[in-house]
């Protein structure tokens, strides 16, 4: 008995031995390859400049799919995309050694973008589908590097040096080709060298915007059959523009032509086939150009067109509605931009049934609403925003289909009573108009519940104040609400937080509120809350981390708030931009605001702060803007260890003046090598000017005014971008010889106050005073 249970226990310990290890060989590995790894290790030194691949760790055992840049296939944790765009400084060219990508044979996109590649460079990728080489200096127009990427599907070659006549023969080996960006180059014609066509059959999208085509070079070789979209915007097509160069595009659905100079266009008058093969073009853009009212009737030969766009040209006076009457199946049309005063309608003629975006912006449009828009029922989206309409809104109570209604920078009598039955009106704009009375406003409630409200200065009356927030009351889906600059008073309409859960941006700036209350349940949803320019008093609610614990913006700025500022905005996560300037603040600022990751845009200009907060705005990295002026900060900057910060990405704008710091200007300033604005007035520093600070190319303005300066102003010291200069009011010495010199920009130059010599340079006689 005893030796059955021992050799039951045997078997089962082997049954149970061998299913780990069973399990243990099913078991897939979700590690990268570790030749792949090491080839990744291989590229970073080339790609490393701006130490962005700081996680590719050398550690062997290091799983590179979850490296920066890098993306695996879930199962076989081999690379199949890698993105290195921008990794490498623009200081010159150079060859990639594109043997480097070669052991990565499942790579499916890569991403090389802004890196300064030239030509010379020869991929063998034959599983590649996705190729961006954007923003480099490729010249070579045969493209013969692309012979080895047979499964290719998308190429970007945006902002390179491509010019001239772009051969085509180098194309043809991309035979699976359906994207193709070659926009902002100097691109001058497509050419069929050797009798070689273009043979590209699956290409879909191709965009040479931004080029240099002409009219006489207008031309598409045969081998485009499948083209659906062409981009030619912001070429040199001028005047009359003959689009018989399109004939071979007999699939072409989109066409760009937009920001060239074409005054009209021409085809196929009479040659009824090749005009029949422009007849499926679905959506024509000729947005920038020189267009007149006869533009219509030019385009007359289009009958299948669902999207025309004709905005800032020069259509002028009355549009004539009988010139639309041949788009029977137009859905969108867009006319903002020009001088259009009114319309001309003829009883029955064409009623747009079908229309369902119209953009009449920016015109010149006076007059009431015509009722012919009552007619267009289908309209989704209806913008006659910036023209000079006035009256009310009667005409369009019918628009039942209305999703977006754009009424902005008009003379109209806002009134909310004709849009109650726009049951799905989700978007409305109404800045800068006037309210109108509601009698029986609360007998018609709306059926639409609104995404977004926007009425900034619209309110005149405190009767029509309060209709406008008994009107938000009842609306529960709003995501933007802009009520900004309508003098609303009292406490803050918290119930808009409360009602409106998924709220993200509410902009209250430049009213009368004075009651900084906030509801105490969190709003998860919230990102920027705007409440500038009011009268809000007392301190700013401890609980404000909580009810809004993703913010990203706050700005309270101009107001009369009081008292420290909360600790715990150190702990909203992505909190990037916060403005607290003219208040009342005292006390410190938190340490662990000031060293906050997210934080870009610091304000708290003209308070009553005070401490050494030096040290620490210096031991932070990300900066942008940081304005700590009109305080009581002191200390002094010169012995600040700024050994943490990182120069590469130094603030754009810093203004430390008017506080009470002293010593001499630090030296490492000259390291800040991106600074625009440095402004130090009004504080304490002494010495002189140092030499580092000729390193701030970038410099705008720079203001050392107000100060205990001495010694000569560096000679060196010419930012050729320099626009303003404040030294007065120290002691500076010295002949004034060349510095500045360069300075083609410069508006102000006051060195009043100082102690200089010797007589006026010649060069600020280039100077008009």
């Amino acid at each position: 008995m005893l030796l059955r249970m021992e050799f039951k226990w045997v078997w089962f310990l082997k049954i149970a031995a061998m299913s780990v290890l069973l399990v243990l060989e099913a078991t897939p590995t979700y590690a990268c390859l570790e030749h792949e790894r090491i080839a990744l290790l291989q590229l970073k030194p080339f790609f490393n400049h701006y130490n962005k691949l700081t996680d590719w760790d050398e550690v062997k055992g290091s799983d590179c799919c979850e490296w920066v840049g890098i993306e695996c296939n879930a199962t076989t944790r081999r690379l199949i995309g890698l993105s290195l765009d921008y990794t490498r400084y623009w200081d010159k060219g150079w060859y990639l050694n594109a043997s480097l990508f070669l052991p990565f044979v499942d790579l499916k996109s890569l991403y090389l973008s802004g890196n300064a590649i030239e030509d010379e460079t020869h991929l063998r990728l034959l599983n590649l589908e996705e190729l961006d080489l954007s923003w480099n200096l490729f010249r070579n127009n045969t493209f013969s590097f692309l012979k080895g990427l047979s499964s290719l599907k998308s190429l970007k070659m945006e902002a390179n040096d491509l010019q001239g006549s772009l051969d085509s023969k180098g194309l043809n080996y991309l035979t699976k080709l359906k994207y193709l960006d070659l926009r902002d180059n100097r691109i001058e014609s497509i050419s069929d060298r050797d009798e070689t066509h273009l043979r590209l059959l699956n290409l879909e999208e191709l965009d040479l915007s931004f080029n240099l085509f002409r009219n006489n070079t207008f031309f598409f070789p045969n081998g485009l059959s499948s083209l659906k979209s062409l981009t030619m915007a912001g070429n040199k097509l001028k005047g009359s523009l003959d689009i018989k160069g399109l004939e071979n595009l007999t699939n072409l659905k989109e066409l760009d032509l937009s920001r060239n100079g074409i005054k009209s266009l021409q085809y196929y008058k009479d040659d009824a086939t090749k005009r029949q093969q422009m007849l499926h073009l679905e959506e024509l853009r000729l947005d920038g150009n020189l267009l007149n009212n006869s533009v219509f009737a030019s385009l007359n030969g289009f009958p299948n067109l669902k999207s025309l766009s004709i905005r800032d040209n020069q259509l002028k006076g009355s549009l004539d509605i009988k010139d639309l009457d041949a788009f029977s199946s137009l859905r969108e049309l867009y006319m903002g931009g020009n001088e259009l005063k009114d319309f001309v309608i003829h009883k029955g003629c064409c009623d747009l049934k079908k229309l369902e975006v119209l953009d009449l912006s920016g015109n010149a449009f006076e007059g009431m609403l015509p009722n012919y828009l009552g007619n267009l029922t289908s309209l989704r989206e209806l913008d006659v925003s910036h023209n000079q309409f006035s009256g009310n809104l009667t005409p369009l109570a019918n628009l039942t289909s209305l999703r977006f209604l754009s009424l902005s920078r008009n003379h109209f009598q806002i009134s909310f009573v004709p849009l109650v039955n726009l049951q799905n009106l989700e978007f409305l704009y109404a800045d800068e108009n006037k309210m109108a009375m509601e009698p029986s406003f609360h007998s018609s409630l709306p059926k639409f519940q609104l995404r977004l409200i926007s009425v900034p200065k619209c309110i005149t009356s405190q009767q029509l104040r309060f209709q406008l927030l008994s009107f938000l009351y009842y609306q529960y889906d709003l995501r933007y609400v802009d009520l900004s600059r309508n003098d609303f008073s009292g406490a803050l309409p918290i119930w808009l937080l409360q009602n409106n859960t998924k709220l993200e941006y509410l902009m209250l700036r430049g009213n009368a509120f004075s009651d900084l209350s906030l509801p105490s349940a969190p709003n998860l949803n919230v990102s920027l809350v705007d409440i500038s320019d009011n009268k809000l008093q007392g301190q700013i609610p401890s609980h404000i981390c909580s009810t809004f614990p993703h913010l990203r913006g706050l700005f309270l700025s101009k107001n009369a708030i009081e008292g420290d500022i909360p600790p715990c905005l150190s702990d909203i996560k992505d909190l990037s931009f916060l403005d607290l300037s003219n208040n009342n603040l005292s006390g410190s600022v938190p340490k662990e605001l000031i060293l906050k990751d997210s934080l870009r845009i610091l304000r708290l200009s003209n308070n009553n702060l005070s401490g050494n907060v030096i040290p620490a705005v210096f031991n932070a990295n990300g900066w942008s803007t940081i304005y700590l002026d009109g305080n009581n900060f002191s200390g002094d900057m010169t012995n600040v260890d700024v050994s943490a910060f990182d120069f590469s990405a130094s603030p754009m704008e810093i203004d430390l003046s008017n506080n009470k710091l002293y010593g001499k200007l630090p030296r490492w300033i000259g390291n800040l090598s991106f600074l625009q604005s440095l402004a130090l007035s009004n504080n304490h520093f002494v010495g002189s000017i140092p030499m580092e600070f000729c390193n701030l190319n970038e410099l705008q303005y720079l203001d050392l005014s107000q100060n205990n300066l001495s010694g000569y102003i560096p000679s060196c010291l010419n930012p050729p971008h320099i626009e303003h200069v404040h030294l007065h009011g120290n002691r500076l010495s010295g002949p004034l010889p060349l510095v500045f010199y360069n300075s083609s920009s410069l508006v102000t130059l006051d060195l009043s106050g100082n102690n200089l010599s010797g007589s006026i340079p010649e060069w600020i006689h280039r100077f008009s005073f």
